[in-house]
């Protein structure tokens, strides 16, 4: 075999082999899509829950406290870490 002879058939195969990567690829993204769209028309996600009242208030915390707490442990924490 000659080295052109070679290079054309090393060409072909390398062709060959991106040809069938790309078309399964390809055919699996379309089939991917498709189980998608099918499930979800089957089994579509449930829409967002409305409550029949209004919410309750959120109970309430002594923010003050909470904000001592916060600014100690900031504090604390650029203490150690200091540059």
């Amino acid at each position: 075999m000659q080295d052109t002879e070679l290079l054309q058939e090393g060409l072909a195969l390398m062709g060959l082999g991106m040809g069938f990567v790309f078309v399964f690829l390809t055919v699996l993204v379309i089939v991917t899509t498709l189980m998608s769209k099918t499930i979800g028309r089957f089994f579509p996600e449930p829409g967002p829950s409305v409550p029949d009242g209004p919410r309750p208030p959120a109970p309430h915390q002594e923010d003050g406290e909470l904000m001592v707490v916060i600014g100690a442990a900031l504090h604390r924490h650029r203490q150690r870490h200091r540059r």
